[in-house]
């Protein structure tokens, strides 16, 4: 049995943020309804070409919509609203992420809702608030680490601002989500009553950059780590090998020994770790011809053994085949209806006594109509004309 096995999550959301949050519930055990649009469902079901091309389900959609219903519903109509409302006096948790004043247009904000089913745990997911100047815009990762600073702290000496690639907004601010959402259900337990639950984008990139944040603000300098320790990225052989100096004494005694190098922290201008720091580009000339000489994995290996931190620079598919990666059971396989089984990446936490589970896989559009019906509309439900989308 699941930690949420009794309870009933509806989910009306898109793309990353929120979709993860409700993925994380339902690997918790809860039964998560998947409301989506009339015809073309959700925006990720139709954004991987290869998908697109082959007739399979999407990639990106499968990555955070296993252990989900799906059903469609257009909620411009009476019939879909009617169908909306009885689903949700029965939920335990509505999670959306429209944008603010979508859902009250509807007749589905947090205060009708409570006032309906008071139970019910209300999760808001928006790109910058639900109020103040940028409310009403459109958020996206990218632009999210354009705005608060992360595409510029990435930029190079040559000063062009550069994104990461996975959007790490996104899950933060959906396993943010799901934390308050579980937060909320605990606190119900005390008090009888649901809440509201929200998180933005913006929120979550400024809460990223928690330690860089703080050095800003209290003395007024920016933190870079790379620069922070006697820290490289060097070239081997047949690769790139990240060594990094952070939490040693005197790392480049370490690195010294691991390349079977003099020890040149026995110099008095480089004796100390902020002496080291401040001729790292000497440094970095020294070490970097006995590094490049060798197979990436073996000045891996020589770094490791010297107990200096460091790793190889990996391609995102060398990494999921990683024995490591493996071993921790972060590839998993879900079932497809009309295909063979799809790989995608498990959820990361692990409990001893109620362990996440996979019941279901990634559901096609419309798929759990019937089940719906049966099991919480309790009436046939007909097919409705397609409605518009307010998601962040």
């Amino acid at each position: 049995m699941g930690v949420l096995s009794d309870c009933l999550v509806v989910e009306m959301s898109e793309v990353f943020q929120a979709p993860v949050a409700t993925q994380v519930l339902g690997d918790l055990g809860a039964d998560v309804i998947k409301v989506e649009r009339v015809d073309s469902g959700e925006i990720l079901r139709r954004m991987d070409p290869v998908a697109l091309e082959t007739g399979r389900i999407s990639s990106y959609f499968a990555a955070v919509n296993r252990n989900k219903f799906s059903i469609t519903m257009d909620l411009k109509s009476e019939q879909g609203k009617a169908e909306l409302s009885k689903l949700l006096a029965q939920a335990d948790v509505f999670v959306h992420n429209y944008r603010p004043g979508a859902m009250e247009r509807l007749g589905f904000g947090y205060e009708a809702l409570a006032a309906a089913n008071p139970r019910l745990v209300y999760a808001a997911a928006t790109g910058y608030g639900a109020s103040g100047p940028l409310a009403m815009q459109g958020g996206q990762d990218m632009v999210m680490q354009s705005i608060t600073g992360m595409a510029m702290a990435a930029s190079g000496s040559d000063g062009i601002p550069r994104f990461a690639n996975a959007p790490s907004i996104d899950f933060a601010s959906g396993m943010i989500l799901a934390q308050g959402v579980l937060a909320a259900l605990l606190a119900r337990e005390k008090t009888g009553r649901g809440q509201r639950v929200s998180i933005s984008l913006l929120d979550t990139a400024i809460a990223i950059q928690s330690l860089e944040a703080a050095s800003q603000l209290m003395y007024g300098y920016e933190t870079r780590w790379l620069e922070r320790g006697l820290n490289f990225v060097f070239p081997t052989r047949d690769g790139w090998l990240t060594v990094l100096g952070f939490f040693r004494e005197n790392p480049l005694s370490l690195m010294c020994r691991a390349m079977d190098l003099p020890d040149e922290s026995l110099r008095p201008d480089l004796a100390t770790v902020a002496q080291q720091i401040e001729h790292r580009d000497e440094i970095y000339a020294l070490l970097r011809p006995s590094v490049a000489a060798l197979a990436r994995d073996e000045a891996y290996r020589r770094f490791c053994a010297a107990d200096v931190l460091c790793a190889p620079m990996l391609t995102l598919a060398e990494a999921l085949d990683h024995p490591q990666v493996r071993h921790n059971g972060m590839v998993v396989t879900v079932p497809v209806a009309g295909q063979s089984e799809a790989e995608v990446v498990a959820n990361p936490l692990r409990l001893s006594d109620t362990p996440l589970t996979i019941r279901r896989g990634p559901p096609l559009l419309d798929a759990d109509r019937e089940e719906i019906r049966r099991r919480w509309l309790g009436a046939a439900v007909e097919p409705a004309s397609p409605s518009t989308s307010d998601a962040t």
